[in-house]
């Protein structure tokens, strides 16, 4: 029996407009489900609160079971949920696959979380005990985007559900159902409590909604910068956490020790992997000065190699652009960058909404395709002949999310990664890189530095409580 059926995928009503879910590959729809309006917002928030003080009290091994179980079916259901993450967010089967892989991981990490000690014992001047303990927040509200659906949401909800809390999660609407209704599924059939698990797909107006509503301490939101600052702005209003992780331009910087016959296949996976639809996407190949001409040319023969076409009837490298929209803004990029005088290597061409990987070489600050996040399969190279310009040009810009340095000399390596700010470093590898045990987060534009995985989930969605106990009432001199 199927986990996702599009007759009865919706758990509950929702008041807001009808929305198809659609193939990008092909444009067919593959289902369709209600989106929520801001008073089922509300509604989700009520319920999960409702649910939550229950399943607080529940023993650490009750909770750690659910999520145990949550992540043995995610490799159960795997092929049916395979196809829906190809089909509905255009991926290739192995990045499908990398999806399913973490969010059973996550899952299990998350399992671990629920018996975590979580508080410690303090000194006092008192004659009592001091402690502190880690206790729910309540509600989390999580948003997720389309690129990486399935990990964007399960890497906030296991977490926040093994601490206590509810959860509302808002899909975007693109990908409604690898993103949202397939962990609400899972859940169920793993024995989580009812109503505790809301998902709410939709728009600005839902987001906004889950940010304003006072039964939703913490919001945990993955999208762009521009809508980052916006979530970071209401939640400021509202006194309450907001924990963002938004775009990034991240640099491969390749030095002139490196070894290119390993780094143009790392290179190549940096920036086209998901066809360059990921916030860690390799945006800036910064190259030595010796080796830039042939790297150019051979990593503009390796985008040309590549086969781009449906992931879902066809073997290919790179499947879809997600919709007309992200199509136009790479369009507009790239030609904009030729305009500007970069040079095209290889690639900037498309049929329909298959964009074939694109080099481009003679870029400099100016470059718009350089100089900003283009969230498709572009590849700017840009040479250096310093240590000292590689770190400057790499420091560069507004984003500090993920970094990448290829050398034979690891200290070397390490020692220039020390000079970048940036919240995620990979000595010998691109920038593309997740797992559930590691700290996941970038500074300046690219968020609030790390939320997820780990101890940085306990601070993430739980709040710190001190606590005293005195044998005797206090006295006091009036």
């Amino acid at each position: 029996m199927p986990l996702l059926d599009p007759t009865t995928w919706q758990s509950r009503p929702l008041r807001g407009d009808e929305y198809t879910v659609t193939e990008p590959a092909t444009g067919e729809g593959l289902g369709t489900l209600t989106l929520a309006a801001a008073e089922d917002v509300a509604t989700a928030a009520r319920t999960a609160r409702a649910a939550q003080s229950e399943w607080a009290r529940a023993p650490h091994f009750v909770r750690a079971a659910v999520l145990r179980r949550a992540g043995d079916l995610f490799a159960a259901h795997a092929d049916e949920l395979r196809d829906w993450i190809v089909r509905e967010s255009g991926s290739i089967p192995g990045k499908a696959d990398f999806e399913l892989h973490v969010a059973a991981q996550e899952c299990y990490e998350a399992a671990a979380l629920a018996s975590r000690p979580t508080g410690q014992v303090l000194p006092s001047e008192a004659p009592r005990l001091s402690y502190t303990r880690r206790v729910p927040v309540g509600v989390v509200g999580v948003i997720a985007p389309f690129n990486a659906p399935l990990i964007l949401s399960i890497r906030s909800v296991a977490p926040a559900l093994a601490l206590g809390n509810g959860v509302v999660l808002k899909p975007d609407p693109r990908t409604a159902v690898c993103g949202g209704l397939a962990l609400e599924a899972v859940f169920a059939e793993a024995g989580l409590p009812e109503g505790l698990l809301q998902v709410v797909p939709g728009g600005p107006e839902a987001g906004q909604a889950l940010v304003a509503d006072p039964l939703v301490p913490v919001v945990s939101f993955t999208g762009s910068t521009a809508a980052g600052r916006a979530v970071g702005e209401a939640a400021g209003r509202h006194l309450k956490r907001a924990h963002l992780e938004l775009g990034g331009n991240s640099a491969l910087v390749v030095l002139e020790d490196a070894d290119l016959d390993a780094v143009i296949s790392t290179a190549a996976w940096g920036s086209f992997f998901h066809q360059g639809q990921i916030c860690m996407t390799t945006g800036r190949h910064l190259v030595h000065a010796s080796l830039y001409e042939e790297y150019v040319e051979r990593l503009a023969a390796k985008a040309d190699s590549l086969a781009v076409g449906d992931p879902h009837r066809e073997q290919v490298h790179l499947g879809p652009i997600i919709d007309d929209a992200q199509l136009a803004k790479i369009r507009g990029l790239v030609e904009s960058s030729t305009a500007n005088g970069a040079k095209l290597a290889a690639g900037g061409t498309h049929e329909r909404l298959f964009y074939r990987p694109t080099v481009l070489a003679g870029v400099d600050d100016t470059t718009p395709a350089y100089a900003q996040e283009v969230f498709g399969p572009v590849a700017p190279v840009r040479s250096f002949g310093t240590l000292d310009e590689a770190a400057a040009l790499a420091a560069t810009g507004p984003y500090g999310l993920s970094l990448g340095i290829v050398t034979r000399d690891t200290a070397r390596g390490l020692a220039l990664a020390e000079r970048i700010p940036t919240g995620i470093v990979h000595i010998n590898d691109q920038t593309v890189n997740d797992e559930a045990v590691a700290p996941f987060g970038g500074t300046a534009a690219s968020g609030t530095g790390a939320r997820f995985g780990g101890e940085a989930n306990l601070d993430a969605f739980t709040d710190l409580r001190w606590t005293t106990v005195r044998g005797d009432v206090a006295g006091y001199p009036f």
